[in-house]
């Protein structure tokens, strides 16, 4: 038996109905947005993730699945959204078109991780991104947009944690507190910590291993080494976040796994049991640089990203919807009917099913109830040569005789 790879699943059952709601949620949401759809490459050159994702973090370090192709270009299976994004619109150009320029994407990414609580090597996320606009409204409208979807799926007990990481400045202020703290203390952390104290030491305040140590608790604050124009703008995104009715902790440890972040960074966290306490749902911030730094025009950026994995978890189990129609019948002549009236059923927007394996009548009710149909058409061979159909209300159990030719009619205005 041929078994799936490790840290993949099917989704199937009662998850596949959660998924189908969460798809169709998206839609509409990004739809009142007022985002367009962006659909980019599952695998994409090998530099674009290495230089924006950053060579030093966990994800370019250890789980990117990196490969080369029968001519021996460099590939890698995307690992998360926004790089491509980036690409796509510095490639075709977008930027010359009107701005800001608001997409969304809802697709597949691959890391090679320890597979665990939502948590695969193959992961389905939905993000978007707004891409030219500085101001403070739209880091405010890319927290608010996922934590109301969140609240539209029955999702509690959420909680947003904010920081603010700042200009390339600001940061550089900090790393240079950052190292004259950490020093001392280089040999009470972990290899990876070590290493990155060499390269970026901001990426320690990420680390999983240290993150309750007491080294990593008492570090300085980010917030600390901020600019006046820095700071003002962070309470500008506060103060909209408070207009939006957003509850919201600012907590200056977050920095996010990703180098390309600046300014406002988030995560939005469930503590839902089902995810094993507290959980990071969506998360994300602003990258002014990375477009410019892609080789593109300086273009001032914001965007999040939600595992749908961890999104399943969190919601309670969802029933499928009703079928609005379920057709029987008892012999071929019967049969024939049932299929053209399922057809233009279908065709006229009812959702509809027949038995199509030889049930009974007496199973075809049982399947009927087993699908919560609402409808019942019964057809017999006696009342096809009058031209007449037989519908029955499964709820009051009331039946009615029906013309053949207005049958159609009468099911859709049921």
């Amino acid at each position: 038996m041929i078994l799936k790879p490790k840290g993949t699943y099917d989704v199937w059952g009662n998850d596949a109905i959660k998924l189908e709601r969460i798809n169709r949620l998206i839609e509409y949401f990004c739809e009142f947005y007022n985002y367009d759809y962006i659909r980019t490459p599952i695998f994409e050159a090998k530099d674009l993730f290495h230089r924006s994702v950053g060579d030093e973090t966990d994800i370019v370090q250890k789980e990117t699945y990196d490969f080369k192709d029968r001519s021996d270009r460099e590939l890698t299976l995307r690992p998360e959204g926004t790089a491509g994004v980036v690409r796509s619109f510095i490639e075709n150009k977008m930027y010359g078109e009107s701005l800001p320029k608001k997409l969304f994407y809802n697709g597949t990414m691959y890391r090679y991780e320890r597979p665990g609580n939502g948590r695969n090597r193959e992961f389905t996320q939905f993000g978007v991104e707004i891409l030219g606009s500085n101001d403070p409204a739209i880091d405010a409208e890319i927290i608010s947009m996922p934590y109301r979807l969140f609240e539209e799926l029955g999702i509690k007990d959420l909680n947003v944690k904010i920081n603010n990481l700042g200009s390339k400045e600001d940061r550089e202020n900090y790393k240079k507190a950052l190292v004259e703290y950490l020093k001392p203390h280089l040999d009470d952390l972990c290899e990876d910590c070590k290493r990155r104290f060499e390269v970026n030491p901001l990426r320690i305040l990420d680390c999983k291993v240290d993150a309750d140590s007491d080294i990593l608790k008492n570090v300085p604050s980010i917030l600390d080494y901020q600019s006046a124009e820095s700071t003002a703008r962070f309470k500008k995104v506060i103060e909209y976040l408070d207009y939006l009715d957003i509850d919201y902790e600012i907590d200056d440890k977050i920095v996010r796994g990703l180098d390309y972040y600046d300014y406002t960074v988030f995560e939005i966290v469930s503590e839902n049991e089902a995810l094993g306490g507290a959980a990071t749902i969506a998360a994300g911030g602003r990258y002014n640089d990375l477009v410019e730094k892609l080789g593109g025009p300086s273009t001032p950026c914001m965007g999040f990203a939600s595992g749908l994995e961890r999104v399943m978890l969190a919601m309670e189990d969802v029933e499928k919807n009703p079928l609005e129609v379920y057709i029987m019948y008892v012999n071929e002549e019967e049969k024939l009917k049932a299929i053209t009236l399922a057809q233009d059923l279908r065709i006229s927007g009812v959702s509809c099913d027949y038995d199509t394996t030889g049930r009974s009548l007496k199973s075809q009710f049982k399947e009927a109830d087993r699908n919560n149909a609402r409808e019942l058409v019964i057809l017999n061979s006696e009342d096809l040569k009058l031209g007449l159909i037989t519908v029955k209300d499964n709820i009051t159990k009331e039946e009615t005789k029906v013309d053949e030719n207005e049958i159609i009619d009468y099911l859709v205005s049921r």
